[in-house]
């Protein structure tokens, strides 16, 4: 019996000449602007044509390509030597797109989707699950496909997020340290209308601090903030931005909780335009783990969702 497991997530830009290509896709998605059409392709429109400049320089500093490309590239190659199934990856807003890998899969008996995305939401999960199922329907494979919807409770994805963070503070006292959980922002007014994003964020950083205390990790306090907010809305609060201000003079540690594998989102808004930020308020030190990418407990977790569906 053959068996496939495809990686589902947002994408990102594999060069410059894409960042365009992402910026569209994502703003004319129906869960990201809920704007009907032609309205939503015009404000994807106006959106990308601000942000593309900015958006580009961005991804230049990060080697003129999204991070999360060369991660989960690495998380393939590795879940494809530890797993008994044929590993893909897809992604919603940049190649290869679901429909770029469907022939591929045509030939398979079982298909897990996995969403890299711990903590459902309409944007993430649904979006990349129904574009999924979609492409899958135009070749009558649909029915052989499994998937799950969020595993942010998961022991073993926590020990993976703590053993990241573990790796920050082996040269520190964490005690001195205030950590941070730093979750992807949303607006409010999608959370209102039953959105459960929020609620696995929390209960995320709740079964994170558990795994702290039983490995005997303490920090001077913990704190969750939400980055990565755009335009005029009201999005969720605090805001990353006002946070990091309670913390002059004191030191602190970042923990990108929203993403399994680094993006720009970690290694450039945290690791580079948040830190300046630190600086300008005067915080005495700034650290920022890593996402669990191709850690062994991740993997592990992996495979058995894989082989439990």
């Amino acid at each position: 019996m053959k068996k496939a497991i495809v990686l589902l997530n947002m994408g990102g830009p594999n060069n410059l000449d894409e960042v365009k290509v992402f910026l569209t896709n994502m703003f004319n998605d129906k869960y990201i602007i809920g704007a009907p059409q032609p309205m939503r392709a015009m404000i994807a429109w106006l959106i990308t044509t601000l942000r593309e400049k900015e958006a580009k320089h961005n991804y230049s500093l990060v080697g003129g390509m999204s991070p999360i490309v060369g991660h989960t590239k690495r998380l393939v190659r590795r879940l494809n030597k530890e797993i008994d199934a044929d590993v893909f990856y897809a992604m919603r807003y940049t190649p290869p797109f679901a429909s770029d890998i469907m022939e591929k899969l045509v030939g398979y008996d079982e298909i897990f989707a996995f969403p890299m995305y711990p903590h459902y939401s309409q944007t993430t999960t649904k979006s990349s699950i129904e574009d999924f199922m979609e492409s899958a329907k135009k070749y009558g494979i649909e029915t052989k496909i499994k998937t799950i919807d969020s595993y942010y409770d998961d022991k073993l994805y926590n020990k993976a997020i703590v053993e990241k963070i573990k790796d920050v503070i082996v040269d520190i006292d964490s005690k001195e340290y205030d950590l941070i959980f730093s979750a992807h922002g949303l607006t409010k007014k999608i959370i209102d209308k039953g959105d459960l994003y929020q609620k696995h964020i929390i209960a995320n950083m709740e079964e994170a601090k558990k795994v702290l205390e039983e490995e005997g990790i303490k920090f001077n306090s913990i704190h969750l903030a939400y980055q990565s907010r755009l335009g005029p809305m009201e999005w969720l609060r605090p805001y990353m931005s006002d946070k990091l201000t309670e913390f002059k003079d004191k030191k602190v540690l970042i923990y990108p909780l929203s993403f399994t594998v680094d993006n720009s989102e970690t290694e450039c808004e945290l690791d580079i335009e948040y830190r300046e930020l630190a600086d300008e308020i005067g915080i005495a030190d700034y650290r920022v783990a890593k996402a669990p990418n191709h850690h062994p407990y991740f993997m592990e977790m992996i495979k058995n969702y894989w082989e439990k569906v």
